[in-house]
């Protein structure tokens, strides 16, 4: 009897299974910390991890085209930290401007490599194992396998076997012969291609990241404006800006030098619904390299392969030469300045700084018109891109134009913070307005401006990427991997025949690993042929022809 002070979860006088009686919890051996470290391993080597850490790469990718990249855009990340002053501490914070060289990036990007190194190694080992195996041995009972279809067919046995046999290998089938308790039967297998290309695929995704990681330091991109009849030699120092891979030194810059001869570009002029819209752009140049000069073109999708880069045109415009003169007549500034292009009628904008030679510095705001019109309002813009009447029209300040601050400024742009407008709108003095070969006084008499001529400028982009070759060759791998895990079945076929009188009974028995909706009609198609084939004459002991 239990004691007074007993209860049924502490009485040890009740049965074990007794529903009062409180179990011992169950306990499993205890992981160790390379137990952990096992399962840990397991874990991320499992497909299922390597899929989601294909996804989270995906994902993770989203903010660098979302956000401006230092690599790609570092004048959009400043602007980007100018107009978001109040998170721009956590995008600096998270590398958002930097994402695909962030720690998080790179991690994932790592976990996905191991996970995939990891779990291809078994699988090839495997996949090895298995091609140098013979096919299994012929199930006891045939007719439990998905698809099976049994016959009385004419014939000895080992002249349907002998049939079989050659059907077999004709469809690119290996083979086992196997005799048994007076039955003789093939087993025959196929397919292991399908593997083969899930392997090849797998490979081919871990070449691109490895190509992708390593490549990439070794890949460098520049942009460079040309006006008609200026060379470019390709040193870093001559880009106007230039982002090299990590890994790139200026001895693995290719050394050429590009001129641009002329800028030709072709305007729609006999359709009213398109007129002055550009029907072609042709930059013709002449590249020297290796001592060997050529002369060639660049147009919109045909860029320029040099020496182991590929030159882009990106755009276009004018780029006005400009003659400044002080009082006593000598040139002080001279210079053809692109101009940016702000509508499609190539209405155009500049600035021309003159720091030195005149009596203050002078900056001015300029505007261009390749075919000057007027609005009913009075103000002017270009009614047509080519030049049929060319205009530049110049706001000037004088001042302090901020080029010994210290701190980089844009030639595009003036700052007239420190300046005193004295010529243009909301002045006495009309803003000049120059036409080619025409020259007007600067105010206060400063000197002379002088428009001189208008050639073209084409921007052009430079790039050298290594990894082009090694990445197309991957995705075809790929793309052939993937096409033969999706359209090659993989079969196993067993043939057992056996003598039933004067008669042979055949019995024709499938496999698949995977979902194969003719592997029935696969079977049904064998025993028909068999049943079919011719046998040698004179019986089994006939050779087979």
């Amino acid at each position: 009897m239990p004691t007074p002070s007993s209860t049924p979860e502490t009485d040890t006088t009740l049965p074990g299974d007794h529903i009062d009686r409180a179990g011992e919890s169950p306990s499993g051996p205890r992981l160790g910390v390379v137990g952990w470290l096992r399962w840990g391993w397991r874990q991320l080597t499992s497909m299922r991890t390597a899929l989601i850490l294909l996804l989270l790469l995906a994902l993770a990718a989203i903010p660098g085209s979302l956000i401006p990249q230092r690599s790609s855009d570092p004048n959009g990340v400043i602007q980007f930290d100018r107009n978001n002053p109040g998170w721009a501490w956590a995008v600096q914070l998270l590398q958002l401007h930097d994402v695909f060289g962030s720690v998080w990036f790179s991690a994932v990007y790592l976990l996905l490599f191991a996970s995939l190194v990891g779990c291809l190694i078994p699988r090839i080992r495997h996949h090895a194992q298995a091609l140098l195996a013979q096919p299994p041995a012929t199930p006891r009972n045939l007719q439990r396998l998905p698809a099976h279809d049994r016959r009385r067919v004419d014939g000895p046995p080992e002249d349907v076997l002998r049939a079989a046999e050659k059907e077999l290998r004709r469809q690119h089938y290996r083979l086992r012969r196997l005799d048994a308790g007076g039955e003789c039967s093939i087993a025959a297998e196929r397919g292991y291609l399908r593997e083969t290309g899930n392997l090849l695929f797998h490979l081919a995704l871990l070449a691109v990241l490895v190509v992708l990681a390593v490549g990439t330091g070794y890949r460098f991109t520049g942009q460079r404006i040309l006006v008609e009849g200026q060379t470019f030699a390709s040193t870093r120092i001559a880009y106007d800006s230039f982002t090299p891979g990590r890994f790139v030194t200026d001895a693995q810059i290719p050394q050429f030098t590009l001129t641009l001869d002329r800028f030709r570009v072709d305007y729609v002029e006999d359709n009213l619904n398109a007129l002055g819209m550009p029907r072609d752009f042709d930059a013709q140049v002449t590249v020297t390299a290796d001592g060997t000069q050529q002369s060639s073109s660049i147009r919109v999708n045909e860029p320029l392969s040099v020496a182991g880069t590929d030159i882009y045109l990106l755009g276009n415009g004018y780029a006005p030469t400009l003659t400044v003169r002080n009082p006593a007549g000598d040139v002080v500034f001279s210079d053809s300045i692109p101009f940016l292009p702000q509508d499609a009628n190539l209405t155009s904008l500049g600035v021309v700084k003159v720091p030195d030679g005149l009596a203050k510095q002078v900056g001015m705001i300029a505007l261009f018109y390749p075919t000057r019109a007027i609005a009913p309002g009075g103000a002017s813009y270009s009614s047509y891109p080519d030049l049929l009447d060319p205009v530049v029209t110049l706001d000037v300040y004088v001042g302090n134009l901020g080029l010994d601050s210290g701190v980089p400024v844009s030639v595009y742009s003036l700052d007239t913070s420190a300046m005193t407008q004295v010529a243009g709108r909301g002045t006495a003095t009309p803003a000049l307005e120059l036409t080619p070969g025409t020259t007007a006084p600067l105010p206060d008499g400063l000197g002379t401006i002088e428009l001189t001529n208008i050639p073209r400028f084409a921007s052009l982009d430079i790039a050298h990427d290594p990894t082009q070759a090694p990445t197309l060759i991957a995705a075809s791998a790929a793309v052939a991997g993937l096409a033969l895990s999706l359209f090659v079945p993989r079969r196993r076929i067993w043939v057992r025949v056996a003598a039933r009188g004067d008669q042979t009974q055949l019995e024709v028995a499938a496999l698949a690993r995977g979902d194969d909706p003719r592997l029935q009609s696969t079977v049904d198609a064998l025993a028909a042929r068999l049943e079919t084939a011719p046998r040698p004459p004179g019986g089994s002991d006939d050779p087979v022809p």
